[in-house]
């Protein structure tokens, strides 16, 4: 393969409005002006860690994601951080709405929610023009499901683009348990799956839990995609998927996206102790999660790209060898080594996304 950079990567988990609003950090800058400004910063762990801008999704040809909306309820039992009612989570997911429309108004970004726009926005993205001023897409999704304050208000969501809904997130969740919980489908959870379904929208079996996400495959009819989840073979944990899940999603014809946080990268990391460099993570250890799961498939048209880069953690937290996330570049040779040929290659870069969307809104 030659130096030329691949001309586009999908990235389908980024937490775009969440660092704007709640990390207040201008995206629109390159993420060294984002991190100048936050030097002496320590209300967060990746204060000045950044690794995300608009101008470096750009740099790395990164011209469409998955961008979330992100707000969790908590109960009073609950020790998580979150908001205190539904109706607030539902406002913050607002507000957060509010921030990709501005984005819009200037020009960085454009909402991508039918085929139509979607291969309108890809032949964009593919005319060997310079892209420091094209828009970058975006995909509506929401993380955690708490703020729908009833399933009647998914029709709404729908209505203002929304168009991937993964039900939990960490803990008990009002729909569904996720990571680090245990038990199916609320009552209420399988309403909500019942109107995705009629709504044609896509479940995003990230963060389930065990118990979740064999209770969603058994009753949602529709497209799944897990957004940014990786091995549980490699990195054992509950947030991890196993063989048998991996397996099961092979079967509904589901995308996994390949995700970039350390700890869901290599075994035995501690939080706030472990380093990048003292645990060899580098983004060779992508690849072994990307290769376990083409080994399971037998292909590799179920494996792609969910970084979650600055998803409430960065560089103290990511592959040492990625400085911005434009260094997804550096993946296709990292592939070719593996022994990964040209077309499979497309495919994990943007093209399993394209072929799974296309045939989700066809």
């Amino acid at each position: 393969m030659s130096d030329k950079k691949i001309r586009l990567i999908i990235d389908a988990h980024l937490d775009l409005s969440m660092n704007a609003l709640e990390w207040n950090r201008n995206l629109r800058l390159p993420v060294a002006a984002i991190n100048q400004r936050e030097k002496g910063m320590t209300d967060k762990p990746d204060r000045a860690k950044a690794t995300v801008s608009l101008p470096a999704l750009r740099e790395g040809n990164i011209g469409l994601v998955v961008a979330t909306q992100i707000a969790r309820y908590v109960a009073e039992n609950n020790p998580l951080p979150g908001w205190h009612s539904p109706e607030q989570a539902w406002a913050q997911t607002q507000g957060q709405l509010a921030w990709y429309k501005t984005m819009e108004d200037a020009g960085e970004m454009v909402m991508i929610k039918n085929k139509t726009a979607l291969d309108a926005h890809v032949a964009l993205w593919l005319n060997d023009e310079p892209n420091d001023q094209k828009p970058i897409g975006y995909i509506l999704s929401l993380e955690g499901a708490d703020s729908i304050v009833t399933p009647a208000y998914l029709e709404k969501a729908y209505s203002m683009g929304l168009r991937a809904i993964g039900p939990a997130h960490y803990g008990p969740g009002r729909y569904a348990n996720g990571t680090d919980a245990t038990g199916k489908l609320s009552a209420a959870g399988k309403e909500l799956l019942k109107e995705m379904d009629r709504l044609q929208m896509i479940l995003d079996a990230t963060h389930l839990c065990d118990d979740a996400f064999w209770d969603a495959l058994s009753i949602y009819k529709g497209p799944v995609w897990a957004s940014h989840n990786n091995c549980r073979a490699l990195v054992n944990h509950n947030r991890q998927f196993s063989d048998e899940m991996i397996k099961a999603l092979v079967e509904r014809k589901a995308i996994i996206g390949a995700a970039l946080d350390a700890w869901m990268m290599v075994p035995g990391w501690v939080r706030g102790q472990s380093t990048p460099e003292g645990m060899n993570c580098n983004m060779a250890k992508m690849i072994d999660h990307i290769d376990h799961i083409c080994q399971i498939a037998g292909n590799t048209a179920h494996v792609a790209i969910g970084t979650d880069l600055d998803g409430a953690f960065g560089k103290e937290q990511c592959p040492y060898d990625l400085e911005t996330i434009a260094d997804l570049q550096k993946i296709p040779a990292l592939l070719l080594q593996k022994g990964y040929n040209q077309t499979d290659i497309d495919n994990i870069m943007h093209n399993n996304w394209l072929q799974f969307l296309r045939n989700a809104w066809s």
